[in-house]
């Protein structure tokens, strides 16, 4: 009798401690797989953010570059042809959508800088400045700050 309960009591404790072994196995696995799924995510969206950025900083320089045209032009009205006209309003319109995905991807420090930045590039494209440094010099504060902070922010 004494040999049955004995290996009664081996049984049980053998058993709970297999169940025991296999229980924290599945909680390690389960921590493991959640820290692999969240590491993609941060991935993921740090890569979005990224793109966001690049596709605003490829804007504001098609915009720098549609100003450059329009100052080249003999008079500044004369460079505002149909054409510049419908390339700078798609452009414009790229641009400010652009800049309110950087809210929403970013947050709104980064946003208020890409904000002054389109801006800028809005100002330079609409307004005569007389010349082209005097665009340009119009243009370094705000890209200079929004490209700073963009590093600092993605770095």
């Amino acid at each position: 009798m004494n040999q049955l309960w004995a290996s009664s009591i081996g049984v049980v404790l053998g058993g709970g401690i297999s169940y025991l072994a296999q229980l924290t196995t599945a909680r390690q696995a389960a921590r493991t797989e959640d820290k692999r799924q969240a590491t993609q995510l941060a991935e993921a969206r740090r890569a979005e953010r990224l793109e966001v950025i690049r596709e605003f900083i490829q804007l504001t320089q098609q915009g720098i570059r549609l100003a450059e045209e329009r100052y080249e032009a003999p008079d500044w009205s004369t460079g505002r042809t149909p054409e510049w006209l419908a390339a700078e309003r798609a452009l414009i319109e790229r641009l400010w959508v652009c800049e309110r995905m950087i809210l929403v991807l970013i947050g709104p420090e980064l946003h208020q800088l890409a904000w002054d930045y389109a801006s800028a590039v809005n100002h330079v494209l609409w307004e005569d400045l007389g010349q082209p440094e005097a665009a340009w010099d119009h243009l370094r504060g705000p890209m200079n700050t929004f490209l700073n902070s963009a590093h600092e922010k993605l770095g």
